[in-house]
């Protein structure tokens, strides 16, 4: 949807990305204007129809960029054959790949409503393939007699939503780093489907 191409072009595209994600992050897609996303960018209001011409060209464009680069980032990622450390693996993946990315996944998740039919379509065709990934690790699991679970998508989609609001809490420099939440949260996955994690002694501490 941007129009201007070449060097500069571009990363001025990617610098108006970068701020409108921030404002939409913090003050809802509704409350931002293309003027206050230009201010931010330091560049002229009508200077910024010549890479976006709509602020809903903005939130496509954002929402195209995180599905495309998590996508590229899962098929980067080994997949083992056995399903549980397949599952293992993409649970592992998730929460170190989204930790990092609230203002991201926030936008990607909250304002999806906000898509108009043709991009949400597009946006919704990108996010299928991310849950069909995990679709087919859980169908191997149940024709390996590995896992137990009712219906392969919905538990797909439980998964997911379990595990993509860690960014909302998690915070560096507290009781638990990194690794011991992707150990916890290959716990909780595995126990989906019918799996009994190796399990240490439970951390009864209230603040994370």
């Amino acid at each position: 949807m941007a129009r201007t191409t070449g060097s500069i072009g571009k990363e001025t595209e990617k610098r108006i990305l970068k701020e409108a994600l921030t404002l939409f992050a913090h003050n809802g897609y509704a409350a931002v204007s293309m003027r206050q996303i230009a201010t931010n960018c330091k560049i002229q209001a009508g200077g910024l129809y010549n890479y976006f011409p709509t602020k809903q060209a903005i939130l496509y464009g954002l929402m195209k960029t995180h599905m495309q680069d998590l996508l590229k980032a899962l098929h980067e990622e080994s997949r083992p054959d056995n399903p549980a450390q397949a599952l293992e693996a993409f649970t592992r993946f998730h929460i170190r790949y989204h930790i990092d990315k609230p203002e991201e996944v926030f936008v990607a998740y909250m304002e999806l409503r906000n898509l108009e039919p043709e991009p949400y379509s597009e946006i919704m065709k990108l996010r299928q393939q991310y849950e069909r990934f995990l679709r087919g690790i859980l169908r191997d699991g149940l024709q390996a007699d590995a896992f137990q679970l009712d219906d392969v998508p919905v538990t797909a989609m439980a998964i997911i939503s379990m595990m993509t609001g860690v960014n909302t809490w998690f915070r560096y420099g507290g009781r638990l780093g990194v690794e011991d939440i992707e150990k916890i949260y290959v716990n909780l996955v595995l126990s989906v489907v019918g799996l009994e994690p190796a399990r240490e002694k439970p951390r009864l501490e209230e603040v994370v």
